[in-house]
């Protein structure tokens, strides 16, 4: 495990723990014994990690805030610079756009498409991403044990197309992808029904720091009735962080599943609440 990934497992640990127990204001010991490191280190290890101190960071994973965010405000833009914060805070979610696959390439699993992948360290845990000529076609975080398991669904779900390992050109992707300060288009290729790409476009408008729900997306793609059937397509989700489904929680506040772990959902939220 590298040393990213190891920092990733203890804050992603100590925000499992801050999250439970967040009603009995844990103070610094108590939380840096959790994941076996001193509390000076620990603070500094959280606070280069989340930019800002434990102590305020139960503030930004307290479902009682979140809940604030989205209920007690008209809109989540008006939520956003009421506690602070910019509505696009991350520049380069302003130049993500999508593209699906045409019909034909849908039906024929990618046939004749180049897709180099690797594997790589980000700042929630290691990811297998998949590039080709026409943008980003996968991204997904995996644990050590699921490696593989993660590179068979690729090849499954993109069965006739030529799979490569290139991860210097990956490599390269995923800096841009996860930079503060890059502002560079990036392109997303995904294959999915027409309501899930429906559905997917809605997530991508949800700005950085911001939150919604189920019965909103539900409710922008003019299918009011079908909560159920976005949170199906929200699951299916091929590219995780870029299509943000990390920011769709349920009505009541609660942080709801994630395919890649509640407690990383967690953690992906805080941080870009902390940015």
């Amino acid at each position: 495990m590298t040393q990213a990934n190891l920092d990733f497992q203890r804050i992603a640990t100590a925000i499992e723990y801050l999250t439970v127990n967040f009603k009995n204001q844990p103070n610094l010991d108590e939380v840096a014994r959790q994941v076996h490191l001193s509390p000076h280190h620990f603070q500094r290890k959280f606070t280069d990690w989340a930019g800002v101190s434990p102590k305020k960071f139960i503030q930004f994973l307290s479902l009682d805030y979140l809940r604030e965010r989205i209920f007690d405000t008209s809109n989540l833009h008006q939520a956003a610079d009421l506690v602070g914060y910019s509505a696009q805070s991350r520049v380069y979610d302003l130049f993500v756009t999508l593209e699906a696959v045409t019909p034909r390439e849908y039906k024929t699993m990618g046939v004749g498409l180049d897709i180099r992948y690797g594997y790589h360290s980000t700042p929630f845990g290691e990811c297998l991403i998949a590039v080709t000529d026409r943008g980003i076609c996968a991204l997904s975080f995996v644990d050590p044990s699921a490696k593989q398991v993660e590179l068979e669904r690729l090849a499954q779900k993109w069965a006739l197309a030529n799979l490569s390992h290139h991860q210097e050109e990956t490599g390269e992707v995923v800096q841009k992808i996860f930079s503060q300060n890059g502002a560079e288009k990036i392109q997303l290729l995904v294959q999915g029904t027409n309501f899930q790409i429906k559905v997917w476009e809605a997530l991508l408008n949800i700005p950085a720091g911001s939150l919604s729900t189920y019965a909103k997306i539900a409710r922008s793609i003019n299918h009011e009735k079908a909560v159920r059937a976005v949170g199906t397509a929200i699951g299916k989700n091929p590219i995780a962080y870029l299509i943000p489904c990390h920011r769709v929680i349920r009505k009541g506040g609660q942080i709801g599943q994630y395919h890649w772990g509640s407690t990383r959902k967690k953690a992906i939220i805080g941080w870009e609440m902390a940015h």
